[in-house]
């Protein structure tokens, strides 16, 4: 019976740092790995047959040696850009040695037979396009803020004219610098006067402003749901531009209407885990007083103050997979 859970994520991840530790502490087997790191310390090599239905091999790193068929549960969280490894080469070259390793390496790591995924890289790319996420959203009977995509200024003046205050939103953070630091645009409001035609440049993300009387950010686990209500101490529009030390939490209780809607979102995209957020128009007690804005397939909940339980539901899961049982 498969037993190992493979974490594969960079090596500096406290996120995942939570997640190990939970899994250590009920005697699992695990083992990390930096895809990045293929070269003499990352060693692979898989090979399929004729009548076989499952990549059998092996991964060395400088710690461990995994057998493809013993791995039982693989947790996905941030591995380092296949493109960091080759930095160093010209440029056709390393597109060539970073498309390689992501089609050879990432393929096989995508794809081993029977392994439960959190979650698995094709869903989390499905997922992690906010149109898509919008339109989800409605169908599993959550409400929305009214959204405009578009790259044309009179689109952003008639919607403006049709709903008032503007929040304008990128669709992805900055990318990263030549240091690899990365960066973000937060979310803020925009007078559509101050825009031109160079609007059209590119693809832009508009919502009318939600009345909001407070943030929320629902973490969901399998079928543990861990809900925090949020708030920055200077009143910022979005949250997570201040300082995450001084933001203040509050647990909050989630109505069975909107967990339902939940795990429906996650089933449509094929997900096992997510972090929504949510501005609340009223107390919270009712499905229409959530309003959602967007879902991170792949987020971070380390800084939250339920981490621990979090981090227990993780183990839960990827444990009972090296068991024989399910998420």
């Amino acid at each position: 019976m498969a037993s190992t859970v493979l974490v594969v994520t960079a090596l500096e991840d406290v996120t995942a740092d939570w997640v190990i530790a939970a899994l250590n502490e009920r005697g699992a087997s695990v083992a990390r790995v930096d895809p990045a790191d293929i070269g003499p310390d990352l060693v692979f090599g898989a090979r399929i047959g004729a009548g076989s239905q499952a990549w059998a091999g092996r991964l060395v790193t400088g710690s461990r040696k995994v057998e493809l068929g013993e791995v039982a549960a693989v947790y996905y969280r941030r591995p380092t850009p296949y493109a960091a490894r080759y930095q160093h080469l010209p440029v056709r070259q390393r597109d060539f040695a970073t498309a390689e390793a992501r089609h050879g390496l990432g393929g096989v790591l995508n794809h081993l037979h029977c392994a439960t995924y959190v979650n698995h890289p094709g869903s989390v790319t499905a997922a992690d396009f906010k149109p898509a996420q919008l339109q989800l959203a409605p169908q599993v009977g959550l409400a929305i803020p009214p959204t405009l995509v578009t790259n044309d200024i009179e689109d952003v003046h008639a919607f403006a004219a049709d709903h008032g205050p503007l929040i304008y939103k990128t669709f992805r953070g900055l990318p990263r610098d030549q240091d690899g630091h990365t960066g973000a645009i937060w979310a803020q409001r925009v007078d559509p006067d101050t825009l031109d035609d160079t609007l059209s440049v590119t693809a832009h993300l508009f919502q009318a402003e939600v009345p909001k009387m407070g943030d929320v950010r629902v973490t969901v686990v399998g079928r543990q749901v861990f809900a925090q209500r949020i708030a920055a101490s200077d009143g910022a529009l979005d949250w997570r531009r201040g300082d995450w030390d001084k933001l203040q939490h509050a647990p909050i209780s989630v109505p069975m209407s909107v967990e339902t809607a939940l795990h429906s979102y996650l089933a449509a995209f094929g997900l096992v885990f997510g972090c929504f957020d949510f501005a609340l128009t009223g107390e919270g007690d009712r499905l229409e007083d959530w309003v959602f804005i967007e879902c991170n397939p792949n987020g971070q909940w380390g800084w939250l103050p339920d981490a621990d339980a979090i981090a227990e539901a993780f183990a839960e899961i990827l444990s009972t997979s090296t068991k024989g049982g399910g998420a």
